[in-house]
């Protein structure tokens, strides 16, 4: 069918341009902002050709098409609608007056640690590759450096590279908070090195040797001189705080001198700020959250890691799971490892293992290549071609990938297995695993996909379930 015909028919399944507030696309992906969505027509909507599944999300309504024929398709709905082409900023703003104060909050986490993401996840593959030369057991019964010491420099070497952005997370976290908040996002580079800098005492050696900590006297108030090395949630409202004093000041000083005060002013507040108030009360918070998930999961390991293992899923259908990059990047500053990380790479492969069952099991031939191409993106750590794509469209997929990634993160939990750092959650998660968990993190990997695959088939072959895959 022609294109323009195609994207007339998704005009109508989304109800309509009396419905459409605005539109734009991403990489792959129709995004409207619709005054109803509870007048779009799923079933009609994923029957046009060039559709391979949609889903809410974020005050959204995403209509996945494909790289590449996603800029077609949205140069023939401007053509079409007579829309004004939006951008992605706009219909954010637009989407966040849909959302209620909790989303909201989850979607302000998401918009600060996506962007720095790409940092983090190569540091950890590269930081795997690291291991793999390093530990021995690997390919030989003792490390590779020392079978080959000629591979020493490379080594070191990756391992700068890969640590630098866990060294200087709180610069990254700095930079995207601010620029999210409203302000200089070079200020928030700066205040993030600030609360790293060497002069400073780290807060993992404060916690050891407290009485060694030295001290500013300002007009006789005793300031510690401590640093937030690896911590999230201190930089996090020091951004805030520089923000909203950086937009203050430059409403209140003349532009002819800005230059000279903005920046200083902002730094010296909310360096006072953070150092006295801020600091103190957020690393205490911090750790609250640190040892609260570790308790939970030494009061009940199994129970803990079957629970979050199962709801993983779920929690990036709501957009949640955002949360949980903060919490886990907080551990490795705190701890030097993460245990919740390593069970949600279970989710990931579960949602792959349905998704690759459907293709087997489903005859539709269009659901048969969106199908294995979500299967090979969700083991590659990207799920939501699976889960919205696949896997909630027939529902029992999803309730199949549950269970096998509940199963799989109880295994898991009950093994301590932890991550080092945090890499690419699917197949190659395993290089961020520290390796004398290799072994029961790969029977965990395998048993997340079989239990998957397994549940999938026989629950499609159940009455309440079958009548789906002939409708297809």
């Amino acid at each position: 069918m022609d294109l323009n015909e195609q994207v007339k028919q998704i005009i109508n399944a989304v109800g309509g341009l009396s419905n459409i507030t605005s539109a734009t696309h991403c990489v792959t992906r129709l995004r409207f902002i619709l005054k109803d969505e509870k007048t779009v027509d799923t079933k009609e909507l994923e029957k046009i050709e060039i559709v391979k599944g949609s889903f809410s999300a974020n005050g959204q309504f995403q209509v996945i098409v494909g790289p590449g024929l996603v800029n077609k398709a949205y140069a023939a709905l401007i053509k079409e609608t007579g829309l004004k082409e939006a951008s992605k900023e706009e219909i954010k703003q637009a989407s966040n007056e849909k959302l209620h104060p909790v989303q909201k909050g989850v979607k302000v986490l998401a918009d600060i640690f996506i962007p720095i993401l790409p940092a983090i996840v190569a540091a950890g593959i590269l930081m795997g590759l690291n291991n793999l030369l390093a530990n021995p057991g690997i390919f030989y019964e003792k490390p590779v450096l020392e079978v080959h010491p000629g591979w020493a420099g490379i080594s070191n070497m990756i391992n700068i590279i890969a640590s630098t952005s866990f060294s200087f997370l709180p610069a990254l976290v700095g930079w995207s908070a601010v620029k999210k908040f409203g302000g200089n996002p070079v200020l928030g580079i700066v205040l993030g090195l600030i609360l790293i800098n060497p002069a400073l005492m780290p807060g993992a050696q404060y916690a050891r040797t407290p009485e060694d900590v030295q001290y500013w006297n300002i007009l006789g108030l005793n300031i510690a001189k401590i640093g937030y090395q690896g911590q999230v949630i201190p930089i996090l409202f020091s951004s805030y705080l520089l923000a909203k004093t950086e937009q203050f000041l430059s409403k209140k000083i003349p532009d002819m001198v800005q230059l000279i005060f903005v920046a200083p002013l902002t730094l010296l507040i909310t360096g006072f700020f953070t150092f006295t108030i801020i600091g103190p009360v957020t690393m205490w918070f911090a750790n609250l959250i640190t040892n609260g998930v570790v308790g939970l999961f030494d009061i009940s390991p199994v129970i803990a890691g079957v629970i979050f293992g199962a709801l993983v899923s779920p929690l990036v259908v709501t957009g949640m799971h955002h949360l949980f990059l903060g919490v886990n990047l907080q551990m490795i500053g705190a701890l030097g490892y993460a245990t919740l990380w390593p069970i949600q790479v279970m989710a990931s492969l579960g949602q792959g293992a349905a998704a690759l069952a459907i293709f087997f099991i489903c005859k539709n031939k269009k659901m048969k290549g969106v199908a294995i191409s979500a299967a090979i993106s969700a083991w590659l750590g990207i799920t939501e071609p699976a889960i919205f794509g696949v896997n909630l469209r027939y529902r029992f997929p999803f309730i199949a990938s549950m269970i096998g990634a509940g199963v799989a993160g109880g295994i898991v939990s009950f093994a301590g297995v932890k991550a080092g750092s945090i890499g690419i959650s699917g197949l190659p998660a395993f290089l961020s695993i520290f390796t004398e968990y290799w072994g029961v993190y790969f029977l965990a990997m395998g048993t997340s996909i079989t239990i998957t695959i397994v549940l999938t088939i026989i629950f499609s072959k159940m009455k309440i379930f079958e009548k789906q895959l002939q409708d297809e």
